[in-house]
């Protein structure tokens, strides 16, 4: 499955929005199946690794939720360190990614 996306902001009508948001909502269900997962295990909350990978989901999570707002804005696609497209193989890897590849190792 490929994602065509243009090289100018996506609107929220754009025919590619709808694989878009199926990625998401996965990757989404993914993230709070291992939350809970986690939850379940019964390892003590003062178990620093447990708490390190609860609060990795969660970061992924609050991505998650603004790549939905940026495909509902039409600037999803669009690195917010340089505004230029994000390649669409980046985005079929990591559909709520922020940056290019670029950006994203100079955040790093």
């Amino acid at each position: 499955m490929s994602l065509d996306l243009p090289r100018t902001e996506l609107r929220p009508d754009h025919p590619a929005a709808d694989e878009i948001r199926q990625r998401l909502e996965h990757a989404r269900s993914t993230r709070l199946a291992q939350l809970k997962a986690l939850d379940e295990t019964g390892q003590s909350p003062d178990d620093h690794l447990m708490s390190n990978q609860k609060d990795a989901i969660k970061r992924a999570l609050t991505e998650i939720d603004e790549a939905f707002a940026r495909l509902a804005g039409g600037t999803y696609g669009i690195c917010l360190g340089c505004s230029k497209p994000v390649p669409p193989e980046r985005l079929e890897i990591l559909p709520h990614t922020r940056h290019c590849v670029s950006c994203q190792s100079r955040a790093a």
